[in-house]
């Protein structure tokens, strides 16, 4: 039986951390004892098709073993693995609450290198695995956890071995497939500011049937996470965001363009309602209908600096701190060996989600109000009418309306025949395995009930009262009487009826359904002679075919704010071949490498190298490097996305306007090509047996890049660069006047490069404390990881960007350094783990000036601000767990884990980049992809094995 909650048995991925050249049986004897020496016989890892016993590949991995996945017991999978220091910028659940018209919202996804999820791979069990969305993205929450006995991470090129989407790295949940027994276990956790309560119960069991030839497997789980909204942490209180700096309004010269500081709020709109133009600019309608008049501070853009910022503030908070979710998943799997040397087997899972987060308060800009409108307050008509004015324009956040949001449903479904065997043939032993697996996902994609219509929100807020009956109406009623207009009143707060928001506004939503189905086919052959050693060699193929179904009712598809939703339909196939060889050189040397050829039914042709070097030249010290042509092919979403629309707001010269950006897909998109360099040192002195370190360079460019602008860039390309290709996507109502603006177009094209560069190190260190003072029991394990980003550059073909030492809040950022260190000590029956979770400071960005006076010009990327720095960020987490026996065969565990346990805030971080979006002010200003933002948190849960 499985030994999961005793330290008695140590998997060789947990005690070393990372695969370094350590055959089997000495790492076992390092970690465990040498009575257990014996216990791992052959490690097979991720990263190549090639397998032997202490094997290790000229690419780095880490791994996370199950007992470091116990003694996190994290809410998720991907709450641990994004803690890895090569995995930065990933999105979760939460981060990516915004991400409706694309359909990612709820999904947490991983991003080695900060390369961009779509360019990591994620496999199970070294097969591809179902996709979330259109974009290709995993969501890591589908995995069968109970079954997870390690996460492998290799942190390089691999698409010589798995095909597309192997740039950044490959992340493989590897499941226990052997497992006998029943397990199951419980959990609750909750912030110390009793929020975000979570609960989770899991259900494992595996038996063997037929004497021992079959075995089944199944895993269940079920989560539910209630979330934060409407509310937020003090640190979020203070008004902290970036603005274009008052003092360029007032005409002062030498200034920086932007000012980040606190006490800022928008000047653009109110909860209720704001007058923005003519002889009553400020007037703001508040509880009721009352009339006030708004203190505006130091204007800059749609942004304010004192004054009444606390009144304005009012989008602070309404995006949820983290999202609700409801999950249920299944996996079972059936195996029966035919013969001695053959086995196939069955699996079978379904993934279950509901997630549930705000967005924003929707605000509307600059509505025409007419004098004659039936719920202008008394005060203001008579305001108009001294002044002689036919008309106002309001700005509104719609408080009334509710928060916008989604309410996304997903259902994955996965089904796998495979086989596995071995012969011998030619005197070589050959192993070969196989598989075909049909994936589905059903994604429901919908926005909370709160997204405005264009026309018919026009129509109601333009009311009148009736001549003939003397009651409210629509304008558009007097002439149409069945159009079914129902008035409402947007001057004030709780001052509309539910169903003029119920005519005004709605959910749209789209259904979209994703299959991938997978054939593939392996060999491998060990024992050739070679001049040096054993040569293994491996070759293979593999047969995919991706589609995208998507079905939107007619009502959903034109004239909302957002959620504009299309019909994306469209597949592709593809045909790969690989080989893969490894070879003893001699004097220490092995080469390994492989090559793969893929014909896309689309694209066409693309080949994908790798070659990798090891040298030892001594038992304690291993080099290793690797070049490789890595390829990620064009996703369903690039390129059969048919033109979803979704609302925004530009500030163009001070003045806030409204528009919709359209990104549309293109199947003339060619695969992106990675070229990739690694080198490191793997050190185990033979000395201090238990000891490990590696350090490893890697340099990664990846050219063709498959990617778009977004409308703020399309924006500033045009205003302040002047370059016509980005204004010829810009569509005006009247070309002279900016303010006209309505459409941004977008389009997926191949533009230039990213490039990622920087160092991994690792450090582990294993031993009993016996053998460093006698008679002391007791096990200790201590494991440091940490990744300096020296560059990583963004090039669009127009400006070069590099986010290397950039702490701000926007996607593909990265901190100099991110870092983790744990250190687990276990006596009998207690186990003690101590977290450390660190990112260094950092700027908002390297091509920003930071100046008070005398600042140069500011053209983009190179802003000039007053305050370009960010703070790091440390934080410790606890875990404690006793576990006990019952029974002749059982045992269980108690555990409480305590994340971020001196509730460490997050540093304020605010990019210039998105002051000119309202959707901003709705952020908290941090970088959540970075910091730990929830504060201090806790779970304690129960497991038990029988």
């Amino acid at each position: 039986m499985s030994k999961q909650f005793t330290f008695e048995k140590r998997p060789l991925a947990y005690v070393l951390g990372s695969c370094m050249a350590i055959t089997a049986g000495q790492a076992s004897a390092q970690g465990a004892g040498e009575e257990n020496a014996g216990m791992v016989e052959e490690v097979i890892v991720t990263g190549s098709r090639l397998s032997r016993s202490g094997y290790d590949t000229p690419t780095p991995l880490t791994s996370l073993g199950s007992e470091e996945l116990a003694t996190q017991a994290p809410e998720n999978i991907a709450d641990l693995v994004n803690t890895l220091p090569s995995i930065a910028g990933s999105q979760t659940g939460t981060t990516n609450s915004g991400s409706l018209a694309t359909g990612n919202a709820g999904i947490s996804a991983l991003n080695l290198r900060a390369l961009g999820a779509g360019r990591t791979l994620v496999l199970m069990d070294g097969r591809r695995s179902t996709v979330s969305s259109s974009s290709g993205l995993v969501d890591t929450n589908t995995m069968p956890q109970g079954l997870i006995e390690r996460v492998e991470v290799v942190t390089g090129g691999a698409s010589a071995a798995y095909g597309s989407g192997a740039v950044g790295g490959v992340v493989n949940f590897i499941l226990d497939t052997d497992y006998e027994g029943v397990k199951s276990y419980a959990d609750y956790g909750q912030t110390t500011y009793g929020d975000n309560e979570s609960k989770r119960v899991g259900f494992t069991a595996g038996t063997s049937f037929a004497g021992g030839r079959g075995h089944f497997l199944f895993d269940s789980q079920a989560a539910d996470v209630d979330g934060i909204h409407e509310t937020q942490r003090d640190w979020n209180r203070d008004g902290f965001q970036s603005m274009l700096n008052p003092a360029l309004f007032r005409g002062e010269q030498g200034v920086p363009t932007f000012i980040v500081g606190k006490n800022i709020g928008l000047a653009s709109h109110t909860l209720g309602g704001l007058v923005v133009s003519g002889p009553l600019m400020g007037t703001y309608f508040g509880e009721g209908g009352s009339v006030n008049q708004l203190n505006y501070g130091a204007v800059g853009g749609q942004w304010m600096q004192g004054g009444d910022w606390e009144y304005t503030n009012h989008q602070a908070g309404t995006q949820s701190l983290a999202a609700a979710e409801e999950r249920q998943s299944f996996f079972s799997r059936v195996s029966y060996d035919l013969t001695d040397s053959l086995n196939v087997y069955a699996e079978g899972s379904y993934a279950a989600f509901e997630g549930y987060a705000n967005y924003i308060r929707v605000p509307t800009l600059r509505n025409v109000i007419q004098r004659d409108n039936a719920f202008l307050p008394q005060e203001v008509a008579a305001a108009m009418d001294a002044q002689g004015l036919d008309s106002i324009q309001v700005s509104t956040a719609n408080a009334d309306a509710g928060l916008a949001g989604h309410n996304n449903e997903r259902e994955s479904m996965r089904f796998v025949l495979g086989y596995d065997g071995f012969f011998n043939f030619a005197d070589l032993d050959w192993a070969y395995d196989g598989y075909y697996a049909k994936s589905r996902t059903i994604a429901d994609q919908q926005y909370l009930p709160t997204i405005y219509h264009l026309e018919r929100y026009a129509n109601a807020i333009d009311a009148v009262v009736d001549p003939a009956s003397g009651e409210t109406v629509c304008r558009s009623t007097l002439s149409d009487p069945d159009n079914g207009c129902v008035p409402l009143n947007i001057m004030g707060i709780n001052v509309s009826s539910p169903e003029a928001w119920a005519y005004a506004a709605g959910g749209p939503q789209r259904e979209e359904t994703y299959d991938l189905d997978v054939a593939a086919a392996n060999f491998r052959v060990n024992g050739i002679e070679g001049w040096a050693g054993p040569i293994s060699f491996a070759f293979g193929g593999e047969w995919r075919e991706e589609s995208i179904s998507g079905d939107v009712e007619e009502q959903y598809q034109s004239g909302w704010r957002f959620g504009n939703y299309q019909e994306d339909k469209g597949s592709y196939d593809v045909l790969e071949g690989y080989v893969e060889t490894l070879i003893p050189m001699g004097f220490g040397v092995d080469f390994n490498g492989g090559y793969r050829f893929a014909d896309y039914s689309l694209s066409g042709d693309v080949e994908a190298w790798k070659l990798g070097f090891t040298w030892q030249p001594i038992e304690d010290i291993t080099f290793r490097a690797t070049r490789s042509r890595d390829i990620r092919a064009p996703n369903l979403g690039e390129l059969f996305a048919s033109g979803t629309g979704r609302g925004n707001t530009l500030d163009i010269g001070g003045v806030v306007v409204p528009y919709q950006q359209v990104l549309q897909g293109s199947t003339e998109l060619d695969p992106e090509v990675a070229m990739g360099w690694s080198g490191g040192v793997v050190l185990q002195p033979r000395f201090l047996p238990g000891l490990g370190l590696s350090i490893d360079y890697y340099d990664i460019e990846v050219n063709g890049v498959i990617s778009s602008v977004s409308a703020e860039q399309v924006a500033s390309f045009c205003f302040e660069r002047g370059i016509q290709a980005y204004c010829d996507d810009m569509v005006f109502g009247d070309p002279s006047d900016p303010t006209t603006l309505s459409t941004i177009n977008i389009y997926y094209e191949n533009l230039n490069s990213l490039k990622s560069r920087g160092l991994d190190v690792e450090l582990s260190y294993s031993f009993e404390m016996a053998d460093l003072v006698s008679d002391v029991p007791g096990f200790v394990s201590l494991r440091f990881m940490a990744t300096n980003f020296l560059e990583n550059v963004t090039d669009n073909g127009t400006t070069a960007i590099d986010y290397a030492g950039s702490n701000a809040p926007l996607t593909g950022t990265t901190p100099d350094w991110k870092y983790r260190a744990t250190a687990l000590y276990s006596l009998d029956q207690w186990t003690f783990n101590l977290t450390m979770r660190g990112v260094s400071d950092g700027v908002l960005s390297d091509a920003y000036i930071e100046c008070s006076s005398n600042c140069p010009a500011s053209v983009y990327p190179a802003l000039t601000v007053n305050d370009n720095s960010v703070d790091g960020q440390v934080v410790f987490d606890a875990y404690i767990a006793r576990s006990f026996n019952f029974g002749d065969s059982s045992n269980g565990e108690v555990f409480l884990t305590w994340s971020n346990i001196f509730d460490e805030d997050p540093p304020l971080a605010s990019n210039p980049l998105l002051q000119g979006t309202d959707i901003n002010a709705a952020y908290p200003q941090t970088n959540r992809d970075l910091y730990d933002y929830l504060g201090s948190r806790f779970r304690v849960g129960l497991r038990l094995e029988f």
